[in-house]
């Protein structure tokens, strides 16, 4: 499979999709039919919150090219096709933070961009883009009022951020002034993982089974949320509004662990949160992205089926049946599927 970009050169900014070769099909051949999805007899709207792209203009600005194996269209053609293809309705744009070394002039000039070139292609495609905004968290003063201007001024629906900023939790006092701006706005935070970086140099990740994404991704973000939790943010801001990327890592498969150290070890804990740490998964939002229907029931019962969202984690080929995965988890109601598949989605990203 190759993967490919598919660049909007209509826009002046330039919004790079990453999109599987087969999929995207520049040569003007006639798009497959619209998949519709349906549950019970009633078509349902689907929202993929976990969607990649690439802003090539901000990225020049850090030296950065998007991938030279890149097929360059003239529209977004290709990613359409690839979205009706796997029925898909909406996607939730996203950009996996790159700038988090940037001094804060470079940053500022580098959001902006970005988060233009977010506003102008779901301006363009409004019936099938919304997007989260980009912020430089390294500047939490400066996030806060980012993320104020991509949501008030540039209609973004929710911000995108990593699972820890230059080795530093999200969890820690300087980055309060960003959770108090989410707060507030009442939008969607999506954590999606940078890997462990931390754990590299020591060699544990090496060799086969590209463990540094096959572990290391799901990890930072079970260690991001397990700060979030005990290091009390989620009680300081609890109006804040969470989605973990790739099912939230694997705290949700092992939370009762985190319960039993209060009891096991309260002294060492302190101090205790509010609540039992498996209490926060019901005010946290997880995509769907681990792989088996068996797998999502576990998430789902250690959740609950409002927590869940579907992503895909396009144009990355971990899963590009979601939409199936979901339809054929067991023990959903009708009314579940059609939550999971994009009414939840829709309520959290305010999709009409």
């Amino acid at each position: 499979m190759v993967i490919g970009t598919d660049v909007s050169h209509s826009h002046p900014t330039g919004v790079a999709f990453v999109a599987c070769g087969h999929q995207s099909g520049p040569g003007g051949a006639p798009r497959p039919r619209r998949r519709e999805v349906v549950v019970n007899g009633q078509r349902v709207r689907t929202v993929d919150v976990h969607a990649h792209c690439a802003i090539p203009a901000a990225m020049a600005l850090m030296g950065l090219q998007v991938a030279p194996h890149a097929l360059l269209m003239s529209d977004t053609a290709g990613r359409l096709q690839a979205m009706d293809e796997q029925g898909i309705d909406v996607e939730a744009l996203s950009i996996n933070p790159y700038w988090y070394g940037a001094d804060r002039d470079l940053a500022a000039e580098l959001i902006a961009i970005q988060n233009a070139g977010l506003a102008e292609i779901c301006a363009a495609e409004p019936q099938r883009f919304v997007a989260f905004a980009s912020v430089a968290l390294q500047h939490p003063e400066l996030a806060a009022e980012q993320l104020e201007t991509a949501v008030r001024k540039l209609g973004l629906r929710g911000v995108a951020i990593g699972g820890s900023v230059n080795g530093e939790e999200l969890a820690a006092a300087k980055f309060h002034p960003f959770w108090a701006k989410a707060e507030e706005l009442g939008v969607l935070v999506f954590i999606h993982p940078q890997g462990t970086k931390e754990l590299e140099p020591s060699g544990r990740l090496k060799g086969s089974g590209l463990l540094e994404n096959t572990i290391g991704n799901p990890l930072e973000t079970t260690i991001a949320l397990s700060h979030l939790i005990f290091e009390g943010t989620l009680d300081r801001f609890p109006g804040i509004k969470i989605c973990a990327a790739h099912g939230g890592g694997y705290l949700p498969s092992y939370a009762a662990r985190s319960d039993a150290v209060c009891l096991t070890f309260p002294e060492r804990v302190g101090p205790l949160p509010k609540k039992k740490p498996t209490e926060y998964l019901k005010q946290l939002y997880f995509d769907s992205i681990v792989f088996t229907p068996e797998a999502l029931r576990h998430l789902i019962a250690e959740t609950g089926p409002g927590q869940i969202v579907m992503g895909t984690d396009y144009p990355y080929p971990w899963t590009s049946t979601s939409v199936d995965h979901i339809l054929a988890t067991p023990g959903l109601s009708d009314a579940d599927r059609v939550a999971i598949l994009g009414g939840t989605a829709m309520q959290l990203l305010g999709i009409k």
